[in-house]
């Protein structure tokens, strides 16, 4: 189990980055919040979780040891593997997933792309209990900062198409939360975008 990784950014993607740990580049899959996180020749720290498949190695890393905890705990729900457990975390943060199971939140559950409401059912009614019993409040909701630069909104559009959204829809996901009052960090905006394609 590589638990995580530190060395130098070799090359960011929308859904991955590439580190170089003692001489090896090892491609991590991240969220786009994460990888847009990261700096070409900066160092960065990820914590990491290894999948194991019978045909492929993949390591996925994340910002904080919470969000590697939640993208494991999620994995214990039946049907829900690692790229839906990594979309969870591309669409809310850690803290307003914990929260949405919690409070039995469904909406905000379906607002992930690949959870219907029978999903999401079933994620709130294996995992709640054990997330009240961590302390969480049940509530949800993220207030968007405002005021964001150009590159942000590009940013974050090119992110809605790599994750397969079509141009025109990313387009009026960003103009709907510019208008809102957009966030200035990249991730938020882009979790803000996130949640207007869910709507």
């Amino acid at each position: 189990m590589i638990a995580s990784v530190r060395g130098t950014v070799l090359h960011v993607g929308l859904d991955h980055v590439v580190v170089e740990v003692g001489g090896v580049g090892l491609q991590v899959r991240t969220t786009p919040a994460t990888a847009a996180g990261c700096t070409t020749g900066r160092e960065v720290t990820l914590a990491t979780t290894l999948v194991v498949r019978e045909e492929s190695l993949t390591l996925y890393g994340f910002d904080s040891s919470e969000a590697r905890g939640l993208f494991e705990q999620v994995q214990t729900v039946s049907g829900v593997g690692p790229r839906l457990a990594m979309a969870m975390l591309s669409v809310h943060a850690p803290e307003q997933v914990r929260q949405a199971i919690a409070g039995g939140d469904l909406v905000a559950l379906t607002k992930v792309p690949g959870i219907g409401k029978k999903g999401a059912e079933r994620i709130v009614l294996e995992l709640k209990d054990k997330i009240l019993a961590m302390g969480v409040e049940p509530s949800l909701g993220a207030t968007p900062s405002s005021g964001a630069a150009d590159a942000t909104s590009n940013q974050v559009q090119a992110a809605l198409v790599g994750l397969g959204w079509s141009a025109k829809q990313a387009d009026d996901a960003v103009a709907r939360v510019a208008t809102s009052g957009a966030p200035t960090q990249v991730s938020e905006f882009l979790r803000a975008a996130l949640r207007e394609l869910g709507r």
